[in-house]
């Protein structure tokens, strides 16, 4: 899924990043999610508190779970990011491995609060768990496609099919970050070296 086509999804408006009124919106949500749940907060206090109209936020959002997906642009241009890094399929498979792994981490952990509320926010709306799958299958396509060059290349063993072994590892990343985000599960370090051994020994085998 393109950054645009984001947007698009997401924002009523389509790409409206550096509206002021979406800003403030934006803001207010952010800060009232820093003090309770998601499901505590509601649009006339969003809207208070940014100081526009409750009409205002549904100028721009269809509901408070799919602006969650707004506050979250961080992290999804984050598993851009690691994906692009995976996809390169250059150097060390385990340093880049290692690293992509690190960064969805850094990305939840700088918003563990945003994060939570986009769980609540999957688990309450048809809508967003849409939205996100349907970004979720975008990144799985194209690691699947990492996985089959590899194979192709002869640096990656044989197995199951690419796109459905990338939706299952991706699958494991999604678990490991939400146990993360509500503080239960390993430690952060160990989690990593976890998901970075099953993915390595997953695609590229006992000696990648």
């Amino acid at each position: 899924m393109t950054e645009e086509s984001w947007d698009r999804l997401v924002d009523r408006r389509g790409a409206n990043r550096g509206d002021a009124r979406r800003d403030a919106l934006l803001t207010a949500f952010d800060e009232l999610l820093r003090e309770k749940s998601l499901e505590e907060v509601n649009v006339a206090e969003i809207s208070g508190r940014a100081g526009v109209t409750r009409s205002a936020f549904y100028f721009y959002f269809e509901s408070k779970a799919v602006a969650v997906l707004a506050l979250m642009r961080d992290l999804y241009d984050a598993a851009a990011d690691a994906n692009e890094l995976l996809m390169k399929a250059e150097g060390d498979p385990e340093t880049r491995i290692r690293t992509a792994i690190t960064m969805l981490f850094d990305s939840v952990d700088s918003s563990p609060h945003t994060y939570r509320a986009l769980l609540e926010a999957r688990a309450a709306s048809v809508a967003v768990r849409q939205l996100w799958d349907a970004g979720r299958a975008d990144f799985a396509r194209l690691i699947g496609g990492m996985i089959a060059t590899e194979r192709a290349a002869g640096r990656a063993t044989d197995g199951t099919e690419p796109d459905a072994l990338a939706s299952v590892l991706l699958d494991l990343n999604d678990y490991a970050v939400e146990r993360h985000s509500l503080g239960s599960g390993p430690p952060r370090d160990q989690h990593i070296e976890a998901l970075t051994f099953l993915w390595l020994r997953t695609i590229y085998g006992e000696n990648p």
